[in-house]
């Protein structure tokens, strides 16, 4: 019997590679991708094509959201507003938080999994050690799983994956190795495409996550 097909949310970044790593494990992969407006879009969709060449994803698709960036209220599509360069406080929504991005994401990932009967939708959202957004926590995919029960066809088997969404940056990072994830590959920095920045709260997590692991991280930082 052949292996399923899964439907994987892949950003470009570290955790949702390492999702993707987890998931190819798993069976065949599609690679899908979000432009919102977001700053590094066009090194997030180069860490994409390259990470799906790497996973040999058998199908890839690009989806823009441009009611996001028209939307704003977020650093990440909105230029006037700065990129927060500090640690991330704990039980405050940081700038970067895209008002819920994610749903639009999973709404999309839905319908092409559907569309091209895929039986899971692997996502690489982190709950602990992260900047605390809300589409982030597990009970929102819970309750989105419920959703795509009831939007979808009865015979529609969909279910979501978010292998990490437990795990810290340093868990994240010895997974990834462990998986021989490419982090070469991947991006975090929320506002630079060339050297990431290493004072955003991303890259900050990010370098921590690293260092934690007793792993070197192989992007350039200025």
């Amino acid at each position: 019997m052949s292996r399923s097909l899964v439907v994987c949310c892949v950003s470009g970044g570290m955790d949702s590679a390492v999702a993707a790593a987890l998931a190819a494990r798993e069976g065949r992969v599609a690679f899908l991708h979000a432009d919102y407006g977001q700053r590094t879009e066009k090194k997030e969709r180069s860490c994409f094509e390259r990470l799906a060449d790497h996973y040999r994803a058998e199908a890839r698709l690009v989806v823009a959201f441009p009611a996001l960036a028209a939307i704003g209220g977020s650093s990440l599509t909105d230029r006037t507003v700065p990129v927060r360069e500090a640690e991330p406080e704990k039980g405050v929504i940081p700038t970067s938080y895209v008002p819920f991005r994610n749903a639009h994401l999973l709404s999309a990932a839905t319908s092409w999994a559907e569309r091209v009967g895929a039986t899971a939708i692997f996502v690489g959202a982190v709950a602990e050690d992260s900047s605390g957004y809300p589409d982030c926590r597990p009970e929102f995919y819970r309750a989105f799983e419920q959703a795509i029960r009831l939007g979808t066809r009865p015979e529609t088997r969909i279910r979501i994956a978010h292998p990490v969404i437990d795990m810290s940056k340093a868990e994240i990072v010895k997974q990834g190795k462990e998986l021989g994830v490419p982090f070469e590959l991947t991006w975090s920095c929320y506002q630079k495409e060339d050297v990431a920045c290493g004072v955003c709260e991303s890259c900050r997590l990010r370098l921590k996550g690293f260092r934690e692991a007793g792993v070197p991280d192989p992007i350039p930082y200025s």
